[in-house]
């Protein structure tokens, strides 16, 4: 009983129906079986997924694929809005820019220091 009206980009609601260590398997809305890997569960850095599903949990994922043995593969973290995302991306880009730019003068600071000590010059 294979229902193909499901696709790769689709969103879709399932029951957490078993927690692994290395993810979670989901029973879909029209009987399928779906897993979530545990690098799909989050954003953040997932050490233990009871600390972010539950066995029993309503849950939306996004199909990103089709699993060896025929279990749909879902992540749970394209799920956020977008729009979110792209903001706090730029801002954190724009936090990642200017600190490398300090850091670089400081490095480029310290390695003419070391060439001035190294060739003997003075500054008066």
């Amino acid at each position: 009983m294979v229902n193909e009206s499901i696709s790769v980009g689709d969103f879709v609601k399932g029951k957490v129906v078993d927690i692994k260590k290395f993810g979670a398997y989901l029973e879909l809305e029209n009987k399928e079986e779906g897993f979530v890997h545990i690098s799909k569960i989050s954003k953040k850095y997932v050490k233990e997924i009871s600390e972010f599903l539950e066995v029993g949990q309503e849950v939306e994922g996004k199909v990103i694929g089709k699993t060896k043995d025929g279990k749909y593969e879902l992540s749970l973290k394209d799920i956020s809005v977008e729009e979110q995302d792209s903001e706090i991306k730029s801002e954190s880009f724009e936090k990642r820019l200017s600190q490398y730019l300090k850091d670089s003068d400081k490095k480029i600071s310290e390695y003419r220091k070391h060439l001035d000590k190294k060739r003997n010059i003075r500054k008066r």
